[in-house]
């Protein structure tokens, strides 16, 4: 479910010169842009670890469309750059790990400082049919995308996102190509191939792994979708990734299969159902399964959204060893419009099993999270 206008409990009137000034600098150049800032805080009902953790990180990021503006078939530079920080002793991607869990909690909310995400260029052609992007990619932005998957918006848990964690994915900001096109009018495929060994902090590094190591990360999904316009919503989709896994890195090569299915029903419901197995590779999981729902009050894309999920996951044994119990993880939120541009979101998690350590039976999560786009 995307971010678009939406209604709101108080306007931000200050601020409409700034975007009225964005407005005309995307109609004088091409040059369009945004800036956000999210935070997650965390605290957790074990007493071992460090109990809590709080991360923030700051984006700006765009596009300037440099060919064929106006058209269906452009050619823009896509661009986005962050600062990623903790607040406490560990980011909030590191409390997983800290209570037991064979997981990630708040994916991107670690500690890395400033870094690039995106720097690619990206060609639209066939009328707008087909896009060919290539350059340093979030593999992640094309790889299993699911209309609930953005930590950003949706779900703070990994089991909920991209691969259900059973991808073994490069760093951000790697070195590849990508392309997707519609065959039919509701029958699409997407294919990337990227650097193994991308590192977002050193991006331009990726130049020289990408042609030297040749170590790659490898992708082809096949889906299924009522209509072009509803492929995010209404989708139905396969996707199969190997990875010549990474020297730098410590991965050994590996390969999985990931499904998923979801449906937009009624402008206001999305059930969804979703899993994948993987061969080593570096992925968190082994084998996995995802079922949930998101629903809104009111229907419509962008507005106020409350969603639960549960996750069945089979801890990896190349990435935790043998023995590791299967876990159970259930998340709960309910994202609401503060303002126009702000969305504040409790998250409640509940942890069965956590893999390491087997003393632990239930683990409760209690997260908060606020997004300011701009």
């Amino acid at each position: 479910m995307i971010q678009v206008q939406i209604d709101a409990l108080f306007d931000l009137e200050f601020l409409d010169p700034y975007f009225e000034a964005k407005a005309s600098l995307e109609d004088a150049t091409g040059i369009s842009f945004g800036v956000d800032y999210t935070t997650l805080g965390l605290t957790t009902t074990d007493n071992n670890g460090n109990g809590s953790s709080a991360s923030g990180i700051a984006r700006f990021y765009g596009a300037w469309e440099l060919l064929g503006r106006g058209t269906p078939n452009t050619g823009a530079l896509v661009f986005k750059v962050e600062h990623r920080h903790a607040y406490t002793a560990i980011p909030a991607s590191g409390l997983g790990f800290d209570v037991g869990y064979a997981g990630l909690i708040g994916t991107p909310f670690n500690d890395q400082g400033a870094r690039v995400t995106n720097l690619y260029w990206r060609q639209r052609f066939g009328d707008g049919h087909g896009t060919v992007i290539g350059g340093f990619l979030d593999t992640s932005d094309y790889v299993d995308a699911f209309a609930l998957g953005s930590p950003w918006l949706h779900y703070t848990n990994f089991v909920f996102s991209t691969g259900s964690a059973t991808i073994g994915l490069p760093d951000d900001a790697t070195f590849g190509i990508a392309g997707a096109m519609f065959l039919t009018d509701n029958i699409y495929v997407i294919a990337g191939l990227a650097d193994a060994n991308g590192d977002s902090n050193e991006v331009f590094s990726g130049f020289e792994t990408f042609f030297g190591e040749n170590e790659y990360f490898s992708s082809v999904e096949v889906g299924w979708t009522s209509a072009r316009e509803r492929l995010i919503f209404d989708n139905i989709h396969a996707t199969f990734w190997h990875t010549d896994g990474s020297g730098d890195l410590g991965i050994d090569d590996g390969w999985g299969v990931v499904g998923s299915a979801s449906w937009y029903v009624r402008e206001q419901w999305l059930p969804f159902l979703r899993g994948g197995y993987s061969k080593d590779g570096g992925a968190l999981l082994e084998a996995s399964v995802s079922a949930g729902i998101g629903w809104q009050p009111h229907p419509g894309p962008g507005r106020d959204l409350l969603a639960v999920g549960v996750n069945w996951g089979r801890p990896s044994e190349a990435s935790f060893g043998k023995g590791a119990d299967d876990q159970i993880t259930a998340e709960f939120f309910y994202r609401f419009n503060v303002g126009e541009h702000l969305a504040i979101t409790p998250d409640v998690q509940v942890i069965f099993d956590p893999a390491l350590d087997p003393s632990k039976d239930v683990i409760g999560v209690l997260g908060l999270r606020a997004r300011l786009a701009l």
